[in-house]
C-alpha cells in the first residue's frame, strides 16, 4: 500500500524561497556574464531557427507548388536546409555553453561550501550530523548536476519554443490559432495537477530508495552480528518490506504519469483535428492557404511537446531547488567563533587565564562550566583531571578558543582571546588530540601540515628534536613513505608520533594535550612518552589527564567536577588534603596495582 509518510520536508521549497534562490544564483553567475549573454543569444537563435522551418515549408507550398514557381520552391528548400543546419549547430553550441556555465557554477559552489566548512568552529560540528554535511557535497550537488546536464536546456528551450510557437501561430492565422489553443487550458490544468501529484510521489520514491539503501548498507556492515545471532531471516524480511515500499512508490508515480500523458496526447490530436477539419474548410473558402495548414500541423508538435516536457522537468527543478536551498543554508550558517574586525596579535609570552568562565553548548541549555577561574603561568604544566563528563575537554577547548564562553573570558598576556587574530592565536597554541589523525600523503606532507613553508630539513630537525626521526627514517621510503588514507599503514602509536612531530614543527608557546598515551599499546607507549616529554620542554602545557600518572608529573593539578574547579594544587598537596583528588588518585592507584 502506497503511503507518503516519512517524506523529508527539507526537499520542499517554501513560498518565497524560489525567488530568493534565483537572485542568489544569478549573483554567483556574475563572473560568467559574458558567457550567459552568449548562451541566451544562442538559445534565442535556436528557437527562431526551429520555428523558421515550417515557415519555409509554408512558403514553398504556397509560392512554389501552388504557382508552379521553381525559383520559389528552390528558395524554400534552401531556407529549410539553412534552418535545419542552424538548428544542428546551435543545438551543439547551447549544450556546450550551458554545461560549461553550469559546471563552473557547481565548481564554485563546491569550493565555497568546502571553504566555509573548513572555517567553522567546533561548536558548529557539535550541532551538525556529519552525514548531512557530506550529503550537501554529494547528493545535493548531484541533484544540481542532473539539472545542469539534462534539465536546464530542456526547460529553457521548451519555454522559449512554446512562446515563439504561439506567436507564430497567431501571426499566420489568428482565428485558426485561437481554435487550436482552445484545448491548451485543459493541458495546463492537467499539467498543474500532474506537477503537484508527481512532486509528492517523487519525494516518496526518493525517501523509499534511501530507506532501502540504508537497510542494505546496515545489513552488510553488521553481517557478522546478524550471522552470529541467526538474524538472517529477520533482516531479509525487513529488507523485503522496504523493497516492497519502494516498488509501491514507483508504481504510484507511474500511475500518475499514465493518467497525465494520454491527456496531452488527446489535446494534441484534438488540435490536429481542428486544423485538418476547420482549416480544410478555410482553405476551400480561400480564407487561408494550404501552406498555412501544413505549417500549423508542424507547429502543433512544438506547442504541446514543450508543455509535456515542462511538466516532466518540474520534479528535477524541485529537487535541484531544494538542493540549492540547503547548500545556501550551509553558507548562511555563521561560525560560533569568529575573528573580530579589529583583531590584535597576541603577545609572545604571558599568563593564560580563565576569568569567571561560564559555558554551555547552547544559551538555553544546561551550563557545562560555571564561574571558572584559572591562571597558568609561562612554562607551567597544568593537568586537568576529573570524572568522565566533568568538563575537562571543554575547559581545554575554551582555553585554546575552540569555543567561546557564554560569560567571562579567556586571556593570554592580558588580551581576551576573542580580540585576538586567528593567525596569532594558532601561532601561540597547538592542540594535540588523543588520536593522531593523518591525511593521505607522505610523512613529510603530514608533519608539514603544521607549517606548509617548512623545508624537508626543517621537518627532519623537528622530528629529531623529539626523538622520532630514526623511527621513520628507517622505513623503506624514509620520510617519503605514504601513510595511506587515515594513516592506515601505521599503528596507532606511529600515527601519534607523526602527530607529535607536527606539533614540534609548529613550535607553539602553549600545548594543549588530550593525553596522547591513553589508548596506545605497550610497544609504542614508551616511545610516545619520550617524544611527549621532549615536546613539552620549555612549553606551557595543559594536559587532559586520563591517567593520574600524568598528573603526578605536572606542576599543577586542577580537579574539574560539577561544572567547576573543585580543587587545585600540586599533586603532593592534593593527596595530603584527602579531598576529591586524593580519592581519585587512591582509586586509580588501586586499579593500576591490580
Amino acid at each position: 500500500m502506497w503511503s507518503s509518510h516519512g517524506v523529508d520536508e527539507e526537499d520542499r521549497l517554501k513560498k518565497g524561497e524560489t525567488g530568493n534562490l534565483l537572485r542568489r544564483a544569478l549573483r554567483m553567475l556574475r563572473p560568467y556574464r559574458g558567457q550567459v549573454v552568449l548562451c541566451v543569444t544562442v538559445l534565442l537563435l535556436w528557437t527562431l531557427a526551429t520555428v523558421a522551418g515550417p515557415f519555409a515549408i509554408r512558403y514553398g507550398v504556397d509560392q512554389g507548388l501552388a504557382n508552379h514557381n521553381g525559383a520559389a520552391l528552390n528558395r524554400a528548400a534552401v531556407g529549410f536546409a539553412i534552418s535545419a543546419v542552424a538548428v544542428l549547430i546551435l543545438s551543439r553550441a547551447q549544450i556546450l555553453l550551458v554545461n560549461r556555465i553550469g559546471e563552473s557554477f557547481l565548481r564554485d559552489m563546491r569550493e565555497r561550501v568546502f571553504d566555509h566548512l573548513m572555517h567553522m568552529s567546533l561548536g558548529f560540528y557539535d550541532s551538525q550530523q556529519t552525514g548531512k554535511l557530506v550529503a550537501r557535497m554529494t547528493s545535493d550537488i548531484d541533484s544540481l548536476q542532473e539539472l545542469v546536464q539534462q534539465g536546464l536546456i530542456a526547460f529553457v528551450t521548451s519555454g522559449l519554443l512554446l512562446i515563439v510557437t504561439i506567436t507564430a501561430l497567431m501571426f499566420i492565422s489568428p482565428v485558426l490559432a485561437l481554435l487550436c489553443l482552445a484545448s491548451l487550458p485543459l493541458v495546463l490544468i492537467a499539467s498543474v495537477q500532474f506537477q503537484r501529484s508527481s512532486n509528492r510521489a517523487y519525494l516518496v520514491v526518493r525517501e523509499r530508495i534511501g530507506q532501502t539503501l540504508s537497510t542494505f548498507q546496515e545489513s552488510l556492515s553488521g553481517v557478522r552480528v546478524i550471522q552470529a545471532f541467526g538474524r538472517e531471516a529477520a533482516n531479509e524480511t525487513r529488507f523485503a518490506h522496504h523493497n516492497q515500499e519502494q516498488l509501491d512508490a514507483y508504481a504510484y508515480a507511474v500511475k500518475i504519469s499514465a493518467l497525465y500523458f494520454p491527456v496531452v496526447e488527446l489535446a494534441g490530436n484534438f488540435a490536429l483535428a481542428i486544423v485538418v477539419g476547420i482549416g480544410g474548410s478555410f482553405v476551400h473558402s480561400n480564407a487561408i492557404t494550404l501552406g498555412t495548414i501544413i505549417a500549423f500541423v508542424l507547429y502543433l508538435q512544438n506547442l504541446f511537446d514543450p508543455v509535456q516536457q515542462l511538466s516532466q522537468l518540474f520534479n528535477m527543478l524541485q529537487s535541484a531547488g531544494a538542493a540549492l536551498n540547503k547548500l545556501f543554508g550551509v553558507l548562511d550558517t555563521q561560525s560560533p567563533v569568529q575573528e573580530r574586525q579589529a583583531a590584535v596579535d597576541l603577545p609572545d609570552h604571558g599568563n593564560l587565564e580563565a576569568v569567571d568562565l561560564t559555558f554551555g553548548y547552547s544559551e538555553a541549555g544546561p551550563k557545562v562550566l560555571s564561574h571558572v577561574n584559572l591562571v597558568v603561568k609561562p612554562g607551567e604544566r597544568l593537568a586537568l583531571v576529573g570524572p568522565t563528563g566533568a568538563g575537562k575537554s571543554t575547559l581545554a577547548k575554551l582555553l585554546s578558543r575552540m569555543y567561546d564562553p557564554l560569560d567571562g573570558s579567556v586571556r593570554y598576556g592580558g588580551v581576551d582571546l576573542r580580540d585576538a587574530s586567528f593567525a596569532s592565536m594558532r601561532e601561540r597554541f597547538t592542540v594535540v588530540p588523543q588520536e593522531g589523525y593523518l591525511f593521505q600523503g607522505t610523512i613529510l606532507d603530514n608533519v608539514r601540515l603544521a607549517r606548509p613553508s617548512a623545508t624537508d630539513d626543517e621537518v627532519a630537525a623537528a622530528m629529531a628534536r623529539i626523538g622520532v626521526l630514526e623511527h621513520f627514517i628507517g622505513m623503506e621510503d624514509g620520510l617519503h613513505t605514504e601513510v595511506r588514507e587515515r594513516g592506515s599503514r601505521f599503528s596507532a602509536g606511529e600515527r601519534q608520533l607523526v602527530s607529535l612531530a607536527r606539533a614540534a614543527l609548529a613550535d607553539s608557546e602553549i600545548l594543549v594535550l588530550d593525553e596522547a598515551t591513553s589508548s596506545l599499546d605497550p610497544g609504542t607507549e614508551v616511545e610516545v612518552e619520550v617524544a611527549l616529554t621532549k615536546l613539552m620542554e620549555g612549553k606551557t602545557v595543559i594536559v587532559i589527564a586520563h591517567r593520574l600518572s600524568t598528573a603526578e608529573r605536572a606542576d599543577m593539578v586542577a580537579v574539574v567536577d560539577a561544572g567547576g574547579i573543585v580543587e587545585m594544587g600540586t599533586h603532593a598537596d592534593l593527596v595530603r588534603r584527602t579531598g576529591a583528588y586524593a580519592a581519585l588518585f587512591g582509586s586509580w592507584s588501586g586499579q593500576a596495582a591490580s
